[in-house]
């Protein structure tokens, strides 16, 4: 699967991404940053240690890289509990965290499930590309 089947696949908008970063290879190598961005750790570790601040910095990273790469489900999530922990407290913001939990959770098993599916399909055929011919990139 490459960088565009992957925004289709999620319901967001490659071509928006690609105007505003100007090139496929930025598009791609920010979105697979974002899979090594500790953003999401904060969140969980600041509300573990009842650290409004660190949460609150979590949450409000979160929140802008993925308006910059245009991954608006986590978006809206991420922005409603940055919105949460405007005030530096934790108390509150319960709903956001699970829903930023929810979609963290569920687009982790979809990465996932696509990876699994392109490491049984190379082992099946030993191409390690798709069925169009296309090498298989993780993301």
């Amino acid at each position: 699967m490459d960088i565009k089947e992957c925004y289709k696949e999620m319901g967001a908008d490659y071509e928006d991404v690609l105007r505003r970063m100007g090139s496929d290879s930025l598009v791609e190598r920010f979105t697979l940053r974002f899979l090594d961005d500790k953003s999401y750790q904060m969140i969980k570790d600041g509300i573990a240690a009842g650290d409004a601040e660190t949460a609150f910095r979590g949450a409000h990273t979160l929140k802008g890289v993925c308006l910059n790469l245009g991954f608006s489900s986590l978006y809206e999530v991420s922005a409603q509990l940055t919105e949460d922990l405007r005030g530096r407290v934790i108390e509150g913001s319960e709903a956001s965290q699970a829903a930023v939990d929810r979609e963290c959770n569920s687009k982790m098993a979809e990465r996932e499930q696509r990876i699994d599916n392109e490491d049984r399909h190379q082992e099946n055929d030993g191409t390690g590309k798709d069925g169009d011919g296309h090498p298989f990139k993780s993301i």
